[in-house]
């Protein structure tokens, strides 16, 4: 694909691009057989899926023919969106429906044949682990419902003038991509699962810091908000040919169950450069947690878990029965706990980590979430959570949410807290007023050199594990407020005073309980 020798500023290059898709969005807008957004942005990716693979392709032919190597594409011929969608005047209308949709279809060359999902989704690597392989699971859950195929045509003409041999492109609608992929966290809210804002991804990850040779899981990867940043982070670290392949090759997993977020993560990885993403599309859950074994287990878990959502009883089934809930929240963080790799297996020799997004129920919760946290705190060692201010998922929810940073080395001793602070000023975040990595500046170099202040405080976590006579667990209370700091209840949001009477209601029981103990111990 020829680049040009002047390429177009940025910025222009970016409102060309946002123009253009928004023009294929309106488009489709006409299409009886999309409802509205939540089925018009699974299109528009998966046609920009197959462009991009074809650039792909294509720069890789050239490059092949260059050294004078045999270069073996991933789509054959007429399946190719150069044989199919490049020609401004090809199939349209109900032959183009046919040709997708179908099983067996008439091709754009003149023969019958499998449709054109029907052959994506039988596409098979050599090795079982190539491009065709990632094409074939991408498709398995992908559906065009596109009824008129005079409008898909149009859309197809269009993305046709995207090129994305053209790095200048290519950053462009990375950016764009991401902007599109806000929008899913209207509908994604509903089950529990809100996308991440960049800025708290980023801290997440520099603060745990991936080194090459890591490897780095998400569980819960979604759009791939984490990988992708991770990705980011270790290929500032490639030094040779050999870091680039173990970048691309042993460096990110991941686990996406839904066929939208999961199609969304693989053309927002290969976007951003990782040739040959391994995202696993099931449920990280279906697995007992006892059969996780030391192969099983990873570096580094930076990840945001669906929560306030619930898991079927199958799915209960895997965990220890002591330790059993529907809530997801607690789940992840079991599998998590299992995940990391002990120590002096790793390839640096420290022990597996993890940065997490949790809601603030876990930190009070009592029962299943007290045993979860008992074994935390005994068996890991949770060094730090920072404390996040109201709004971080504005408008989808208000539910106050925490950032659990442990590892595998040992068992807590004491556990640093750091109180995020709302810029000067503001009550919460907003949607038009959203949190900047700028603000996590002053914890990143407090992170290095940890102090007493203001912002941050140190517990023993032996204070926190709470036990009865009969050494029976009674509570594991890790929401503990800013003691240099009081908030007015009129900063506060419903649900945070609502967690607020609820944590006061549990310490009240626990003094009771304590006071109603001592009467029986004194002698009348």
């Amino acid at each position: 694909m020829p680049r040009s020798s002047t390429p177009p500023p940025l910025q222009t290059t970016a409102q060309q691009l946002g123009s253009l898709v928004k023009t294929c969005r309106d488009i489709m807008r006409k299409d009886k057989g999309l409802s509205g957004d939540t089925d018009r942005l699974p299109m528009l990716t998966w046609i920009m899926f197959l462009k991009f693979l074809d650039d792909m392709e294509v720069a890789g032919e050239t490059d092949a023919h260059v050294g004078g190597k045999k270069y073996v594409p991933a789509i054959a011929k007429p399946y190719r969106w150069r044989d199919w969608a490049a020609p401004e005047d090809g199939i349209t209308g109900d032959e183009l429906i046919s040709f997708v949709n179908s099983e067996e279809a008439a091709r754009p060359d003149g023969k019958k044949g499998p449709g054109l999902f029907a052959y994506l989704r039988k596409l098979q690597g050599a090795d079982g682990g190539d491009r065709r392989d990632v094409i074939a699971s991408v498709f398995k859950g992908i559906v065009n419902r596109m009824v008129n195929g005079y409008l898909l045509r149009e859309v197809v003409n269009r993305i046709s003038k995207i090129h994305f041999t053209s790095s200048e492109e290519i950053t462009v609608l990375g950016h764009l991509y991401e902007t599109l992929l806000k929008e899913m966290r209207d509908a994604a809210g509903d089950s529990g699962e809100f996308y991440t804002p960049r800025p708290v991804v980023r801290f997440i990850v520099t603060a745990v810091d991936p080194r090459l040779g890591d490897v780095v899981l998400d569980p819960a990867a979604g759009t791939g908000g984490f990988l992708v940043e991770s990705f980011e982070h270790l290929k500032a670290q490639v030094k040779s040919t050999a870091d680039r392949r173990k970048l691309q090759e042993h460096s990110l997993l991941g686990i996406e169950a839904k066929p939208l977020p999961y199609l969304l993560c693989q053309m927002n990885l290969l976007l951003h450069g990782l040739e040959v993403p391994r995202i696993n599309p099931g449920n990280a859950l279906v697995v007992p947690l006892k059969e996780i074994g030391d192969r099983d287990r990873v570096d580094v878990i930076v990840t945001n878990p669906p929560f306030g959502g619930e898991e079927e009883a199958g799915i209960k089934a895997n965990f220890p029965e002591d330790k059993q809930t529907s809530e997801t929240a607690l789940l992840f963080l079991q599998l998590i706990m299992r995940k990391l790799r002990k120590p002096g297996t790793t390839s640096h020799g420290s022990p597996g980590r993890c940065g997490m997004v949790v809601p603030n129920g876990v930190l009070f919760g009592d029962g299943v979430c007290a045993r979860i946290k008992e074994e935390l705190l005994k068996e890991f060692n949770l060094h730090t959570i920072v404390r996040l201010p109201n709004g971080i998922f504005a408008p989808y929810t208000s539910i106050p949410t925490n950032l659990l940073f442990f590892d595998r080395s040992g068992p807590t001793t004491d556990i640093w807290y750091y109180d995020h602070p709302l810029p000067e000023g503001r009550k919460n975040y907003t949607k038009t007023q959203p949190i900047q990595f700028d603000e996590f500046k002053p914890c990143l170099e407090w992170w290095k050199n940890r102090k007493e202040s203001d912002r941050a405080w140190k517990v023993k976590a032996s204070d926190l594990l709470k036990y009865d006579d009969s050494g029976k667990l009674v509570s594991v209370n890790l929401d503990l407020k800013n003691p240099r700091s009081v908030q007015p209840f009129e900063a506060m949001s419903p649900e945070q005073l609502v967690d607020d009477i609820l944590a006061k209601e549990h310490r009240i029981i626990e003094l009771m309980g304590e006071i109603k103990q001592l009467l029986k111990e004194k002698p009348s």
